[in-house]
């Protein structure tokens, strides 16, 4: 049995894909710019706002003054709408009620930035089933860097003693619990696939909540 899990948020607890593909195709059509499809923003995730407004942006409108402004303006339009479609995966919020019942800890680490990581958990997670929600912060390098794992597991007490387990969905996740000492399981329901964790070298891989549930209780 694990006692402590850390969570990936989007792809992982909530499928926030829709939300995230729409607002930056509501930037590019404003700008004139191609537009992408769900599937390309299912790669362009993962690495945190910034990079993802970068990823979007044509080649020849990424001067650092450029993406500054597109980020703020993605900003906005990812604040209002940010619950249009977003939900919890099938079964989650169960999950995380069992587990805490059964004494896990629990925390959110996430590349979106921490606003935006801590509102959608607590519009669609009874907040007290984390002891810790944390996102991106202008200080702490994103995952897959080591730094801000570890503060979350000193905050939280625990240590890489195999008490802690990562959970996520992409290769981003798997170097950031392997970066932390810690072992990885992959979500198969996320945005990346099955090659692509089990590459990256993730120790478990759960299909369902059912699934994940076994890995973490044993």
């Amino acid at each position: 049995m694990y006692k402590t899990v850390l969570f990936d948020l989007d792809g992982t607890l909530l499928n926030t894909i829709d939300d995230l593909a729409d607002s930056a195709n509501r930037v590019c059509a404003a700008h004139g710019w191609p537009l992408h499809d769900t599937a390309q923003y299912r790669y362009f995730v993962g690495n945190g706002i910034p990079k993802l407004v970068e990823r979007f942006s044509p080649a020849d409108c990424r001067s650092p003054a450029q993406l500054a402004a597109t980020l703020a303006e993605f900003d906005r339009v990812y604040g209002a709408h940010m619950h249009d479609k977003t939900a919890p995966y099938p079964g989650i919020p169960e999950l995380l009620a069992r587990l805490k019942a059964a004494g896990v800890k629990m925390a959110v680490f996430s590349n979106k930035a921490d606003e935006f990581a801590r509102a959608v958990v607590a519009r669609y997670f009874d907040t007290d089933l984390f002891e810790i929600v944390r996102g991106a912060l202008p200080d702490v390098p994103t995952k897959p860097a080591p730094e801000g794992t570890r503060a979350l597991m000193a905050s939280l007490g625990a240590a890489p003693d195999g008490s802690v387990l990562y959970v996520g969905d992409s290769n981003v996740d798997a170097d950031t619990a392997h970066n932390a000492g810690l072992p990885c399981c992959g979500v198969l329901w996320g945005f990346r696939t099955r090659e692509e964790l089990t590459a990256a070298g993730a120790e478990y891989l759960a299909e369902d909540a059912a699934a994940l549930e076994k890995v973490i209780l044993g």
